[in-house]
């Protein structure tokens, strides 16, 4: 199984990316589409021609986004709200989608959060980052089947070498918490997500791949004094951020192929061990063993079927 390639790199935009796409009638939803990659993922497909809906928490700044959008696009952009650390918003998202699902963009996440737990006792960010996505993905995979052909993007990092996920304490019942772990372990779960939903889901022509947006200054590091430490030839726009989620979603090339992990819009190779410039995917992120397990863990704990 050879690595894919693209002629896109460090330096692509969202709109080179999808220049020559034509996205007229499908229909994709962008979870957090109303701030950083987010609005640039949106606004790309927009101009591809998808009738986009941007899934988030704040409808107003939702509402505001997509109005943006529409004015540089020319394309009507829907808004739903949907918080991804409560099941119950979840789930009425998924109940009030009619009709097919062509591109699921799993997009909003939060980063080095102070240890907060939910309800149910789930730490929040593995909470949020994938069971939340898990349980959307699941909740729509009749709609995902019937566009005959569906993507999954699920946006994870390079933060996920930091982490495997800990099978036996995933919400730090036990281990002392560490905002960075608990992130790495939420980020190599949204590519275990992308394994496993490409097995389960291949008969239904859904793919799901992952990948790594890089280093773009947004409201995600807010939790770590709005800086990046990333050095500044190293780090990206917002447009440049998001090209990797839209060459996933759109792509001709990528037609049938899922389970697999980007950066830069490229497929990036299996590493050994964590090295200084965070390239690479781990392998424990892509083992179809964990994959499985991950899978039947977010099953019970969500209480969905799939």
């Amino acid at each position: 199984m050879s690595r894919v390639t693209t002629q896109f790199g460090f330096t692509s935009t969202a709109d080179e990316v999808a220049a020559g796409i034509d996205l007229s009638g499908r229909r994709a939803v962008v979870t957090g589409g109303a701030s950083g990659i987010g609005v640039e993922t949106a606004r790309s497909l927009a101009a591809a021609g998808a009738e986009v809906t941007l899934a988030v928490r704040n409808t107003e700044a939702g509402e505001k986004t997509a109005a943006d959008i529409t004015a540089t696009t020319g394309k009507a952009v829907r808004v739903a709200e949907l918080d991804l650390s409560d099941l119950a918003s979840v789930g009425a998202f998924a109940a009030a989608w009619s009709g097919p699902l062509h591109i699921l963009v799993n997009n909003a996440g939060i980063m080095a959060s102070p240890e907060e737990h939910t309800p149910e006792g789930w730490e929040l960010q593995f909470a949020t980052n994938h069971l939340g996505h898990f349980a959307l993905a699941t909740g729509l995979h009749r709609a995902l089947a019937a566009a005959r052909g569906a993507r999954v993007v699920a946006v994870s990092s390079s933060a996920h070498l930091l982490s495997p996920v800990i099978f036996d304490d995933p919400h730090f019942a036990f281990r002392p918490y560490e905002p960075w772990a608990a992130y790495g372990q939420s980020k190599t779960a949204n590519i275990l997500f992308a394994v496993e939903a490409t097995r389960r889901w291949a008969a239904d022509g859904i793919t799901a791949n992952a990948l790594n947006p890089g280093a773009i200054a947004t409201r995600l590091q807010r939790h770590v004094g709005n800086r990046l430490s990333t050095p500044p030839e190293l780090q990206k726009t917002t447009r440049q951020g998001a090209a990797t989620s839209v060459l996933l979603a759109t792509a001709p090339a990528l037609e049938g192929i899922g389970g697999r992990y980007f950066n830069d819009c490229q497929e990036a190779p299996a590493v050994s061990r964590r090295t200084g410039d965070y390239q690479g995917v781990a392998p424990y992120a892509l083992d179809p063993a964990n994959a499985e397990r991950l899978w039947e863990t977010s099953l019970r704990l969500t209480g969905r079927n799939g």
